[in-house]
Formats: structure tokens, C-alpha cells, sequence
């Protein structure tokens, strides 16, 4: 539409159309105005007025992130952690640079940069996100991107996989300090841990119709890969499920900030201030390999797709092997 307007002792006539520039020209009569205001619309909307469109401007890359944290982030598992990782990415100067523009050194320097600050473990979460949000923005929402620049640079590893193992003595010390919690489920939620293997969420989610003391079995419904399991209960398991007073809901009713912090604070109180609650998973799976059991075995019980994950977790002794092979 033309905007007419007196602009000292002339009239001003300007054309908005998207995907071009304002044309605006003066005239000394408004009738005058008026007329070449309409010829102008006439022309631009037959698309032979002669002048080059409006390039779009391209929006920036932040643009993206905030549509990746609302469609996409409440569909997986892991929201509460992506959201965190998703505000670094939008708090960085990275998220200002416009999506025509953003190339594999502006993300390598992002990567550098964060190097300085965090493991490479976390840029590589961080890089993974980013990953995927341009390639669904490439893909699905018809952003300006060729290819996918992260495709382009060296995303870093994970690192060395932990191999942390409890010993006796460091066994009897963490259970000696989570006596002294006032929160009564903060013990037998570790000791299910190293009983059966299952992660920290897994545990909290467990209820008692998921129990089925006859056959000895828990069923796992929400799992890290999405796929439920049920696994086997030994003695131990079924010991510590015995002591739990409640028979109806939650296993272990407490929450997860909850139980964070409470672990905190035993770990303190033990003087294992190195240890994480994930390294009650390596010690019963470890411990699983140690009771003779094989690698489909242990993997049906610890829910890992690919075998090779769990050779972290076998550390078997050339002179163990030795013996065997000289029966």
C-alpha cells in the first residue's frame, strides 16, 4: 500500500512491497503523487518495474535455537539437560551471527573457546545439539544453509571412559554416611544401584507394580535408549526391596534434586568426593562380569545395544586367563 504524505512544500509518495526496497519519490501536487504511487503498485505487482528486489535478511542463528528448544527439546528424554546446554549455545556471541553467514571456523572458534572453559566432553554435547538443530533447520525449515558447518570441523571426544571401582573399605565408608541421612531411601537407593545396574533415573521411577517378586524380575519402562527391559533380581535386590516400608507407588519415593544432594553430602561425609553416582553402575556391571555372567547376559541386565560398550567395564587379568587356559 502507498503512503502519501506533505513533506515541506512538496508531496511525498512512498511503495512498500515485500521483497523490495521502499520506492519513494516526490511531486509537487498531491494528484500528481497519487497517480505515480498506483502506477508504481501496477508495475511491481506484474513484476516489470525496473528494480532489483530486497535481498532477505537472514536471521540469526539464535533464531533457530529457540525454535530447536520448544519443537524439538520436549520430545526427548534428556530435556532438562539439553535446555541448560541450549542457554550456553544462546548466551555465546555464536548465536548472534545471521544463518547465511555462519560458517565451520565461526563454530570452531565456538569450540575453542569453550575448551578453555569446560571439558571436551560438554563442547561435544554442545556441538551435537547444534548439529542437529541446523541439520533439522536445513532440512525441514528451508534455512539458508548449503550443508551443515559442523559436518565440517572436529567435534571432540568423550574422552578416556572412567574405570573408577569401589573398594571394600570405600564401599563400607559410603554406606557408613549414608546412614547418617535424614532421608531414610538415600542408602537402599545406592545399594539397589550396585545391586542391579540401573541407572540413577531408572531407580527413582521404579514402582512396586514393576516388581514382580514372584519371578524375581523389575520391568524398567523408561529407559535411556527408549526401549523398556526387564532384568533379573538377585538376593541382594530383592533384600534391599524388603526393607523398603512402602508397598504402594514409588520404590524409592524421594526426588532427584533430592537424592543429588543428599549423595553430595555422603560422598563428603565419606571422603570420596571423586565419586559419581553413575560409578555405581560401572561397579555392578563390573561385578556382574566377575560373577561368570556373559556379555549377552550382563547386556540384557545393563540395557547396552552395542557389546563393545561394556569391555569398559571387564578388566580381566593375563594371569586369570593363564590359569584358565592351562585346565
Amino acid at each position: 500500500m502507498a503512503t502519501i504524505r506533505k513533506r515541506g512544500q512538496s508531496w511525498q509518495a512512498q511503495v512498500r512491497r515485500q521483497g523490495h526496497a521502499p520506492i519513494t519519490k516526490s511531486f509537487l501536487k498531491r494528484a500528481d503523487a497519487e497517480l505515480w504511487a498506483k502506477q508504481t503498485e501496477v508495475a511491481l505487482d506484474r513484476e516489470d518495474f525496473g528494480i532489483m528486489p530486497r535481498a532477505q535478511k537472514s536471521p540469526p542463528l539464535s533464531d533457530l535455537l529457540f525454535r530447536y528448544r520448544k519443537e524439538i527439546t520436549p520430545r526427548k528424554r534428556g530435556e532438562v539437560a539439553e535446555r541448560y546446554r541450549l542457554k550456553t549455545l544462546l548466551q555465546h556471541d555464536i548465536a548472534r551471527i545471521p544463518i547465511s553467514k555462519l560458517t565451520s571456523s565461526a563454530i570452531a572458534r565456538y569450540r575453542d573457546e569453550r575448551l578453555r572453559v569446560v571439558s571436551p566432553s560438554s563442547v561435544r554435547r554442545e556441538l551435537v545439539i547444534l548439529r542437529h538443530c541446523l541439520e533439522v533447520a536445513r532440512k525441514e525449515w528451508d534455512a539458508p544453509l548449503k550443508e551443515n558447518p559442523v559436518h565440517n570441523i572436529q567435534v571432540p571426544s568423550d574422552g578416556k571412559a572412567r574405570e573408577r571401582r569401589l573398594s571394600p573399605k570405600e564401599l563400607q565408608a559410603l554406606l557408613t554416611a549414608a546412614d547418617k541421612c535424614r532421608n531414610k531411601f538415600v542408602k537402599p537407593v545406592i545399594q539397589f544401584a550396585l545391586a542391579t545396574g540401573m541407572r540413577r533415573g531408572e531407580i527413582l521411577k521404579l514402582t512396586w507394580a514393576d516388581i514382580d517378586k514372584d519371578s524375581r524380575t523389575a520391568k524398567i519402562r523408561e529407559t535411556k535408549n527408549g526401549d523398556p527391559r526387564t532384568i533379573p533380581l538377585s538376593k541382594s535386590a530383592l533384600a534391599v526391596l524388603e526393607d523398603c516400608a512402602t508397598s504402594t507407588g514409588l520404590v524409592f519415593p524421594i526426588s532427584a534434586n533430592a537424592l543429588r544432594l543428599a549423595w553430595e553430602r555422603t560422598k563428603a561425609r565419606a571422603e570420596l568426593d571423586d565419586l559419581r553416582f553413575h560409578d555405581l553402575r560401572h561397579e555392578a556391571v563390573s561385578r556382574f562380569f566377575e560373577m561368570g555372567l556373559n556379555v549377552p547376559e550382563v547386556a540384557m541386565i545393563s540395557g547396552h545395544k552395542d557389546p563393545r560398550m561394556l569391555f569398559r567395564y571387564t578388566h580381566p587379568k593375563a594371569t586369570d586367563v593363564a590359569r584358565k587356559l592351562s585346565l
